[in-house]
């Protein structure tokens, strides 16, 4: 996208007072507030490189084109949710337009471990900001290929799972380590679905990891991947959460270490996820971020007990090792062949278990992908859904057909909707056509269909 110095920087603020999980929760207003008051007391939002913008609402039809929720997407959200969404549209419209040179949605609640099915709350996502927007612009706006690095401290699971089988989205995640840390995945071998290999990327990084090793990843891997892949839109998932005095994290990256990443990585649009240190980091992280995106000096921005955290030579020569394997598979990514055992028919299909550990749901998914030769192929996901202590629930067909599909799997998924509506085997059943831009769902039980377009 355009970087023109003389475009401001956009900046959303949306602390979501109204939203909460518990009023003593680490995800709460007070991530955003100490943020704000250290923004205004150096100034910053008076500077002619930075433009503050009020968020609006995303709709319900830009949520239904990126989640199946279930049953509806009034049932799975909040007015906070889709503020938090809108707000990421709204900066990433404004750029596209050339209105900006870049953006940073600074919004609560946070979405990157919300996956393509909803049944609740995991990992405080009931919705995913980043994705909606990122659908949001493919549909509406033209743009093909997208990046998304994620610097969340703990692995962005449902960003990765919506974007698995999607060959124009790169999906890079570095994060603590998938065995010390939620959500437990994340490992190097997950590489994306069979037409999108190593499309996605994980780096797990051991407990520790410092600035260096951080920089290393950079610029010996994500940088050179980026230029390989060519996107359109560069999208930083900015979880402040791998700082050092993080209480859910156990990393040593400081806001000096943040600040350059953002000023190397160049986002178009940085938007805001985890980071539990509410006073002594995300203040200095965000300022960091802000200043790097404005282009403006950050060398001063030192949090009151910063130091230098020197790194063990195992962990870094660990950290290298990681970087070799993934950069050799990202050379081999379309020389990979589909295993024959994950085939049956003309499609690719394997069973999922997921735990929503906030409202402790266990999900089981069988999903099928339509191994298609014009096109990325449509998706069907049969979900089942066990909550709280027993009670089952949230039984659907979900049917999603991709933007740039052929006539044929269109023509497939309509029919499998259809014949699914008649055969009543499952009390909803939805229909996500994202060539058409054209969601539909089915209430079996009612005999109620409703329809949203852009």
């Amino acid at each position: 996208m355009s970087n023109a110095s003389e475009k401001p920087t956009g900046l959303i603020f949306f602390p979501a007072f109204d939203w909460a999980i518990s009023p003593t929760h680490p995800e709460r207003e007070e991530r955003l507030l100490y943020t704000r008051d250290q923004i205004f007391e150096e100034g910053i939002m008076d500077l002619p490189q930075v433009s503050e913008y009020a968020p609006v609402l995303a709709t319900t039809h830009d949520i239904a084109m990126t989640h199946f929720c279930v049953p509806r997407v009034e049932d799975q959200t909040t007015e906070a949710h889709l503020i938090a969404a809108g707000a990421a549209i709204l900066l990433a419209d404004e750029i596209v337009s050339g209105q900006i040179k870049n953006g940073f949605a600074l919004v609560r609640p946070p979405g990157h471990h919300s996956m393509r099915v909803v049944h609740g709350n995991r990992g405080f996502c009931n919705i995913n900001n980043e994705a909606i927007m990122i659908n949001y612009l493919r549909r509406r706006k033209g743009i093909k290929r997208v990046a998304i690095v994620d610097t969340d401290v703990h692995h962005g699971d449902g960003t990765q799972d919506i974007f698995w089988h999607d060959p124009d989205v790169l999906f890079i995640s570095f994060h603590q380590d998938g065995r010390t840390l939620y959500p437990g995945t994340g490992f190097t071998d997950e590489l994306g679905g069979p037409r999108a290999y190593a499309r996605t990327i994980n780096i797990p990084l051991p407990p520790g990891t410092t600035d260096e090793s951080l920089l290393y990843v950079v610029d010996n891997l994500i940088l050179p991947v980026l230029n390989d892949f060519k996107p359109d839109f560069i999208v930083n998932s900015a979880g402040q959460d791998n700082h050092y005095t993080d209480p859910l994290g156990s990393m040593r990256i400081t806001a000096q270490g943040y600040a350059r990443l953002t000023e190397k990585l160049r986002p178009d649009l940085a938007v805001l996820e985890g980071g539990y240190a509410i006073e002594t980091a995300l203040p200095y992280v965000n300022m960091g971020i802000i200043l790097a995106l404005a282009g403006l000096d950050y060398s001063a921005v030192l949090e009151p007990d910063y130091q230098r955290f020197k790194e063990s030579s195992d962990l870094t020569g660990e950290v290298r090792r990681i970087v070799e394997k993934l950069l050799q598979r990202w050379a081999k990514r379309d020389q990979v062949s589909i295993s024959q055992s994950d085939i049956s028919g003309n499609y690719f299909q394997h069973m999922k278990r997921i735990y929503y550990d906030t409202d402790n749901i266990q999900e089981n998914q069988l999903e099928k992908l339509r191994l298609c030769d014009n096109c990325p192929g449509y998706l069907s996901i049969e979900t089942k859904a066990t909550h709280g202590y027993g009670h089952t629930g949230g039984k659907a067909l979900c049917l999603s057909v991709p933007i740039d599909a052929c006539p044929s799997c269109r023509t497939e998924a309509a029919d499998l909707y259809e014949k699914a509506k008649k055969a009543r085997q499952y009390p909803y059943v939805y229909l996500q056509d994202k060539s058409a831009d054209v969601f539909l769902g089915y209430n079996t039980a009612k005999g109620e269909e409703w329809r949203s377009e852009g």
